[in-house]
């Protein structure tokens, strides 16, 4: 493969080939281009075209991070789950096409469609203090934790195997799916850091010492959380993104994420949360309604979600060899010594 582009090089080489591959656009150029604040562990750039023969609000390039941030990043299965989502209710974003061969971009890549006029919360800082959901008022607020719940309710009543998501399992990693999602962290954390933080391994060792089979295995959005949805001006769902960490296994891996990633933007960050955001126990209560499911593994799978983003960040901090005195995943190791005190 050619050698990776650089990024204020890539709307010049991208160019010829939006030309020949979206209808209409022969004589179109990229204007607009930017690099998004969002998605840190898949490389993304908004653009628009001039000159097109269609209207459109937009397009979405995305490529892989010159630093992976997981070990078995795979462009491609966030791409067909993209694809494959595209025919459910779900409102993800079309995706246009996938180069994961040799061409002149240097890397794998994919082009979709931008869903225009949607803003999703803010993950920094905390939607608890600036951005759409910061700004809505109590009846706003509640409306789109409510509809961002519903919307992973959505997600774990598809069917799996009607949509051919068998290749988000992890055989390799055991014969049953909470196994696999554990054994595939255990190998995940240690490529990630060299050294574990003592909190960690316990929390490894919990975790593989009380192992059980879910009454129902489904899709697993693995990122879910209200700063992953486009909200339109009037607060109602325009779209579901980011299925990097999709895989196959309970579904109350994705409420814990949840609950975990609000207590991270509240409670450890030292202020409580919003008026009008629902509680923990209003939150579980409706998800178990719209499932029809009794939530029965909420402690293992928060103890789960914490270890799974211990992933990424100890990735970060051992590249950039950030040191003891900068903890980026500190908020994930607070959570563990909680829950673990807990269980």
């Amino acid at each position: 493969m050619a050698e990776r582009v650089a990024p204020e090089d890539l709307a010049a080489a991208l160019e010829p080939i939006v030309q020949q591959r979206i209808p209409g656009a022969q004589n179109a150029k990229i204007v607009d281009w930017k690099r998004t604040e969002r998605g840190f562990s898949t490389e993304t750039y908004l653009f628009n075209l001039e000159g097109a023969e269609h209207e459109s609000a937009g397009y979405v390039f995305r490529r892989p991070p010159e630093v992976s941030l997981f070990p078995d990043y795979d462009l491609r299965r966030q791409y067909l789950v993209s694809e494959r989502l595209a025919t459910t209710d779900l409102p993800v974003p079309s995706v246009q096409w996938i180069d994961a061969d040799d061409n002149p971009l240097g890397t794998p890549y994919y082009v979709m469609d931008r869903i225009g006029n949607a803003e999703a919360p803010s993950d920094f800082p905390s939607y608890h203090t600036a951005g759409n959901y910061f700004e809505a008022d109590e009846q706003g607020r509640a409306k789109m934790w409510w509809e961002c719940v519903e919307t992973m309710a959505q997600v774990h009543l598809l069917d799996p195997e009607e949509l051919r998501l068998g290749f988000l399992a992890m055989p390799k990693f055991g014969d049953k799916p909470v196994e696999q999602i554990v054994n595939y962290l255990d190998w995940a954390v240690r490529w990630a850091a060299p050294e574990l933080p003592p909190v960690m391994e316990k929390a490894l060792t919990w975790l593989k010492g009380n192992l059980y089979e879910p009454e129902h295995v489904t899709l697993v959005w693995g990122d879910a959380r209200m700063s992953n949805i486009l909200y339109t001006p009037e607060l109602s769902v325009a779209g579901v993104l980011d299925w990097e960490m999709a895989y196959l296994g309970d579904h109350e891996a994705d409420l814990a994420w949840v609950l975990f990633l609000d207590w991270a933007c509240s409670e450890y960050e030292g202020h409580p949360t919003l008026p009008g955001t629902p509680t923990r126990e209003e939150t579980i209560a409706r998800y178990e309604e719209l499932t029809g499911w009794k939530v029965q593994n909420l402690l293992f799978n928060e103890v789960l979600g914490a270890v799974l983003l211990s992933v990424p960040l100890l990735r970060l901090s051992t590249h950039l060899n950030l040191g003891d005195n900068v903890s980026i995943s500190g908020f994930c190791m607070a959570r563990l010594e909680q829950l673990l005190g807990e269980a």
